[in-house]
């Protein structure tokens, strides 16, 4: 028993105190984000990998494009709507109806505040006109028409809430405060509210609030029965649409006891249980209870992807309603949403099962919901169940882990996290209860990987690790060193001096307005090998990035190289002759012309694994980063394919350099000294160096501001090098600088104010 605790103890203490953290997460005293985010994403899977089945209960009479095609462009007018609705109640003798639509302004689309206006003013004096139109105004009254669709029937308008806004009527209330006995019931809401017109809703059944209030990340998963405006709590559109289909009263929350019976705390944190609706009279009377959450919303449960081809709900066009086209029992007794699907009329919502699901449709699964009485909900005891189902598989499987063989490991972690998803499969669907299952199987992962990887982690980690964590950055045989002594090298950040590249391709917008997205794929391909591998086969650097069309490197870590800026400068060299070789193979097939441009400075910055939770990387920050990454920029001004920082010239000596400028670069202010390397001084071209020695006389000049003699020597250099664009640029500064004298105080520097 000894040797065997000495074998698997320490393996059994990492297990458990993975379960205490795991156990921590569940009762709350440590949140961690990526649990929740799996908590989340399982939910929403559990909801599409559940069936949708077909409920005809409730149908969508749906404001749909073939709608909209024969009746015209939506709002409507209110006869039209005046039709839809009597077509519904007198016609088809539904259940209820519930409009996911406001009518908040008047409809004076018929014209007859025209023709009354005529008739007091401009045809007032004809003979039987005034007359004729004041016998036309019951019929061109389309909201007058609306109110006589309404009355007496079961009809709920919708509305929605607003920031501070107060417009139309609001239905009456289902409770006030002040009925609530001293008790506080929090429940989301506004101040202000779109309600609809007053004449409207007085002859309505009722009114319920169609707002639909997203989680953080922009998804839609729960959904309120009540919300509070002012002192009163008034239903949503489910709740208030099941209450006049069944002509129940008015919703009241259902408290565990009576207020009396509570303390003073008690109150000023009660929350109810439930939502009553009571229906029928006499000893047919009943209380129908819906579960409600926090806040007095519940989670809903949406039964498949949503619209036409979901499956749950009937959809029927509303033009087809208007024209009785619609079969009498597909909608006789049942319950219609009024809504639209068309993507254009804004009313679909990003929820866990589609991006794009119909607004009113998520109305139908809270009253499919509500009249099945399976709301789901967490029970006060869902945490402690959480728990007991975390600890009994987590010791279960830290325990017998270390003592199995790898097929027996691998069949009992299946099992185990089969049969907690199995309860929580059981717990949701015919329980109702909405268990967290996203830290169990983290926890059965999280031991299952522990044990399979403790050798591995032990014995063969620290080389491999180093292989696949600097295999994407750096050459193979620096990876394969690196490995022969894994504890010099990690990931950490640090602060040391480094060399930085930054190569990027000019005109690539031209570039690829000119290829074919084909053609540009394998143009950007075979430019980014070549350029990859020159830097890390030729000079051994480490590939930080792509950025589109450019690439960043840098020279001097992980492995620390004494020459880092020499190997970057001979790397721009090469990468500038590799563009060159390039660029006529390119020009044989047609494509456009290939020039990079090329910026490395040298000096301290931080090097290591940055980035988020979700991504990290190696790479390297610093104000010596971003002065490279200004250099790149600069070559196009200049004309020349490489620009390197003086300290980057001072640690690589061995090049010869022609020094283009100093310059103040954006978010600095100390100019820096710029420089163009050319190669070492025995592999250059005849008559360079002297090409050199003259510029840098002629620079002096420029300096010293003596203009006549610095535009000969440079015009001498331009007829002799026409194609250096340096040149060129020197004689259009000095005509600027003839007309505008920069003065004594001149520090020869040139600003640059962009990137």
């Amino acid at each position: 028993m000894r040797e065997r605790f000495r074998k698997v103890g320490a393996r059994w203490a990492a297990g458990l105190l993975l379960c205490l953290a795991a156990l921590l997460q569940v009762s709350g005293d440590l949140r961690l984000d990526p649990i929740e985010r799996l908590d989340t994403f399982i939910a929403g899977l559990r909801m599409r990998l559940t069936p949708a089945v077909h409920d005809p209960r409730i149908v969508i009479v749906d404001i749909d494009e073939k709608s909209i095609a024969k009746i015209g462009h939506f709002p409507w007018n209110r006869k039209v709507m005046a039709q839809l609705t009597s077509r519904l109640t007198e016609h088809y003798g539904v259940a209820a109806v519930g409009y996911d639509i406001v009518f908040a302004e008047a409809d004076d689309s018929s014209g007859y505040g025209v023709l009354d206006e005529l008739a007091h003013k401009d045809l007032k004096d004809v003979p039987g006109f005034a007359q004729k139109v004041g016998g036309l105004k019951e019929a061109l009254d389309y909201d007058g028409l609306l109110v006589k669709a309404l009355r007496d029937r079961p009809v709920v308008l919708g509305y929605t809430f607003t920031d501070a806004e107060r417009k139309g009527k609001l239905p009456a209330p289902a409770f006030r405060v002040d009925d609530l006995n001293g008790r506080v019931v929090p429940a989301s809401g506004s101040k202000g509210y779109i309600a609809n017109l007053p004449r409207l809703q007085d002859a309505a059944a009722g009114g319920g609030v169609f707002t639909a209030s997203l989680d953080a990340d922009g998804i839609l998963r729960n959904a309120a029965l009540l919300v509070r405006i002012g002192d009163g709590y008034y239903p949503t559109l489910s709740l208030a649409t099941v209450a006049a289909a069944l002509g129940a009263s008015p919703p009241k929350p259902v408290f565990p006891k009576p207020a009396d019976q509570m303390s003073a705390s008690e109150l000023a944190t009660a929350a109810p249980e439930a939502i009553g609706l009571w229906i029928g009279s006499g000893k047919e009377r009943r209380q129908l209870q819906v579960r409600v959450g926090e806040n007095l919303s519940d989670a809903i449960e949406f039964r498949g992807p949503g619209g036409r081809k979901g499956g749950a709900f009937t959809y029927v066009s509303a033009s087809d309603v208007i024209e009785g086209r619609v079969q009498k029992p597909l909608l006789e007794g049942n319950i219609v949403l009024v809504g639209t699907t068309v993507p254009g009329l804004n009313d679909l919502r990003s929820t866990p099962v589609n991006p794009e699901y119909p607004g009113v449709e998520v109305h139908a699964n809270m009253i499919k919901s509500i009249l099945d009485d399976t709301i789901k909900f967490r029970p006060d005891y869902a945490d402690a169940v959480d728990a007991i189902v975390l600890v009994a598989s987590g010791i279960a499987l830290a325990l017998a882990l270390p003592l199995l063989s790898p097929l027996p490991a691998v069949l009992l972690t299946l099992a185990l996290a089969g049969a907690v998803c199995g309860f929580n499969y059981y717990a949701y669907h015919t329980l109702d209860w909405m268990l967290r299952l996203g830290m169990s199987l983290t926890l059965i992962a999280g031991l299952f990987v522990l044990n399979l990887a403790w050798g591995y982690f032990f014995e063969f980690r620290k080389g491999r690790a180093l292989v696949s964590r600097f295999g994407e950055y750096v050459a193979p045989e620096l990876v394969a060193k690196m490995a022969e002594n894994p504890e010099a090298y990690n990931m950490d950040g640090e602060s040391r001096e480094l060399s930085v590249m930054f190569v990027d391709v000019r005109g690539f917008t031209t570039i690829s307005e000119g290829l074919s997205p084909k053609a540009l794929r394998e143009y950007i391909n075979i430019y980014l090998t070549a350029m990859s591998e020159d830097i890390r086969a030729s000079h051994q650097g480490t590939l930080d990035k792509y950025i589109g069309d450019a690439v960043m490197a840098f020279w001097g870590a992980p492995v620390a190289f004494p020459d880092h800026a020499s190997r970057a400068v001979a790397t721009s060299l090469r990468m500038q002759a590799s563009s060159e070789r390039l660029n006529r193979d390119f020009l044989k097939r047609g494509w456009p012309e290939l020039k990079i441009g090329i910026g490395i400075n040298t000096g301290h910055m931080h090097v290591g694994d940055m980035g988020s939770s979700i991504r990290r990387a190696y790479t390297v920050m610093g104000d010596a980063v971003n002065l490279g990454s200004r250099l790149e920029g600069i070559t196009k001004v200049y004309g020349v394919g490489i620009a390197v920082g003086a300290a980057t010239r001072l640690a690589a000596p061995e090049f010869v350099y022609r020094e283009l400028d100093l310059v103040r670069v954006k978010g600095k202010n100390e100019p820096v000294a710029i420089f163009e390397p050319l190669g070492k001084a025995a592999e250059l071209a005849p008559g360079v160096l002297e090409e050199l020695r003259d510029w840098d006389a002629a620079l002096a000049l420029v300096r010293a501001q003596q203009w006549d003699q610095a535009q000969g020597r440079i015009e001498a250099l331009r007829a002799a090098h026409p194609e250096r664009g340096l040149y060129q640029l020197y004689l259009e500064r000095i005509a600027v600088w003839r007309a505008q004298p920069p003065g004594e105080g001149w520090d020869g520097v040139t600003t640059f104010d962009s990137k």
